[in-house]
């Protein structure tokens, strides 16, 4: 699997899951969508990406997420 694809999963599920624990337990696990959000802009408009450089050290390797 290459890191455009793990870095579109692991985002949706955080998405997802802050949506669906912000509804069924507290409401303040809605920020964790705010996080995640945040984080998806500053990298798409500085092209820095924490979870890139983790998964590059774990021997992922980049590629097309889309064929």
């Amino acid at each position: 699997m290459v890191i455009e694809k793990i870095v579109m999963i692991v985002a949706g599920t955080m998405v997802l899951l802050g949506l669906a624990l912000g509804h069924y337990v507290s409401e303040t696990w809605y920020l964790l969508d705010l996080l995640v959000g945040a984080s998806l802009l500053i990298s798409g408009l500085t092209g820095f990406c924490p979870m890139v450089i983790i998964l590059k050290k774990f021997g992922f390797k980049h590629g097309c997420a889309f064929k």
